[in-house]
């Protein structure tokens, strides 16, 4: 994980402890099944999230830029984002409470909890690759609502 002041560079990195006073959940964790899993369950069973899944981006999905389209707009869930990443890379670009955007590169072994209501938008890196384990109370409660549209 790497993180940062977006609008103003001068004000340097951002410490896990930042992200957290932020609301920002975040950890590291190994990809190994048998050894994330049961961390992975005592953060379900504390937050109440019930549902998980895998999603996959790459690209070889003859629709990976439609589908990135909907992430890169500024927006929030009624629920927690909650992405464990496998594989890959990506970034997450979060309003902080004082409405300053905090961009959050996320890499492998890398999980992160963006809060209920908190505006963010995501965007995958060059590589244009990841593989997430993800997780829901339920899943309509991660429906986008966009900032600047009506």
């Amino acid at each position: 994980m790497h993180a940062h002041w977006l609008e103003d560079e001068d004000e340097g990195e951002i410490s896990i402890d930042e992200l957290r006073a932020q609301g920002v959940h975040f950890e590291q964790l190994s990809t190994d099944p048998a050894e994330y899993q049961g961390p992975i369950d005592v953060l379900k069973k504390d937050k109440g999230y019930i549902e998980q899944d895998e999603v996959a981006l790459t690209p070889a999905l003859p629709n990976l830029d439609e589908i990135c389209a909907k992430f890169i707009d500024e927006h929030l869930h009624d629920e927690d984002e909650v992405r464990f990443v496998l594989e890959g890379e990506g970034i997450f670009d979060i309003r902080s409470e004082d409405d300053r955007w905090m961009r959050v590169k996320v890499d492998e072994g890398d999980l992160i909890v963006v809060p209920a209501k908190r505006h963010h938008r995501f965007m995958l890196t060059d590589e244009k690759t990841i593989r997430c384990v993800r997780l829901f109370k339920d899943q309509s409660g991660w429906v986008p609502h966009y900032r600047d549209r009506a």
